[in-house]
């Protein structure tokens, strides 16, 4: 007990943010796709609740979301609710690898880059936290939009107008013979657009909001009072609150419409395309259309934003180099 709080006191305030050369890479990839996994479960349902209110007539969309919660468990039971998780859960392995990969070292190499600047140290955690997340989302796109199409696609069947599968392997080969290879990257120009900068400002808001809450707390680096382990998370959990939140209000009419986009086939003539979307979610449901979803994804973005950054911090803490 006595060594716990010898190492939990003597922890510097720098050493919060632990840098990529600092960590042990296979362990670090090995526990982030346990806990990210785990992670995924927990908020599974609430995506694809969601995603069918985003998706659905007038008369899913207009009731409450845990309406749809019990609608779903009534016709489809609990697989109903985990719809495409197998999917999402195997097929994301490889890409929180690349994200995450690219992220540390994208951060660490702006941090480097900018480290005898007259830069505010709050202005360059944010900074370097902002690119990195813009360019870990370019590569999360690349990867992630051809199994969010999937995956979408199995949560939304048996709505009206839908496509049945019978599995994610079944999916491919019918997105393919109606739209060729660009059926399985439908949404992503809107995704690299809109989601990057998106990111670039959750993860800079992040990175400031847990800059300005030590230090409205007294802490420093130079100062002796150091952290302890329940103050960091609390600290990061914070943080990642706030910036999931706010990220939610922005981000939900630009969701909404890729989602519409990846899953919906009926727009008469022609490829659906990010305008004719827009236009047809305007004339079905007028401005409010764009905000289809909002209750249950301000819930996800904002549970999603504290248990990743928690989850994301204690993965880096566990995964530190023996020294």
């Amino acid at each position: 007990m006595e060594m716990e709080t010898e190492t939990a006191s003597s922890l510097a305030l720098s050493d919060t943010d632990i840098n990529w050369d600092r960590l042990d890479k296979t362990r670090f990839h090995v526990i982030g796709a346990i806990l990210f996994t785990v992670q995924s479960a927990v908020l599974h349902p609430i995506t694809v609740v969601k995603t069918r209110m985003q998706v659905a007539g007038a008369g899913l969309s207009h009731m409450p979301a845990s309406s749809v919660f019990r609608d779903i468990l009534r016709k489809d039971g609990v697989p109903g609710i985990f719809r495409g998780f197998g999917t999402s859960a195997i097929g994301s392995l490889p890409g929180r690898v690349l994200c995450l990969t690219a992220f540390e070292v994208s951060k660490d190499s702006v941090l480097k880059y900018t480290e005898d600047s007259d830069m505010p140290e709050a202005t360059r955690i944010a900074m370097a936290n902002g690119v990195a997340g813009m360019i870990s989302n370019i590569v999360s796109c690349v990867y992630f939009v051809p199994l969010d199409v999937i995956c979408q696609r199995l949560m939304v069947q048996g709505l009206p107008g839908m496509t049945v599968y019978k599995g994610p392997f079944d999916v491919i080969p019918k997105v393919l013979a109606t739209e060729g290879f660009r059926g399985l990257y439908r949404g992503f120009g809107m995704a690299v657009v809109t989601y990057s900068p998106v990111s670039a400002l959750w993860w800079g808001s992040y990175g400031a909001a847990q800059h300005a809450i030590w230090r409205g707390l007294g802490y420093g680096d130079e100062t002796e009072q150091k952290p302890s382990h329940l103050e960091m998370v609390t600290v990061q959990a914070a943080a990642g609150t706030m910036a999931g939140a706010c990220s939610s209000l922005i981000t939900t009419p630009l969701d909404t419409i890729k989602t519409r986009l990846q899953v919906m086939d009926d727009y008469g003539e022609g490829r659906p395309t990010v305008l004719k979307t827009a236009r047809n979610l305007l004339k079905e449901d007028g401005w409010k259309g764009f905000y289809r979803g909002f209750g249950p994804r301000f819930l996800n973005m904002s549970l999603w934003g504290t248990s990743m950054i928690v989850t994301y911090e204690l993965i880096k803490r566990l995964s530190v180099k023996n020294e």
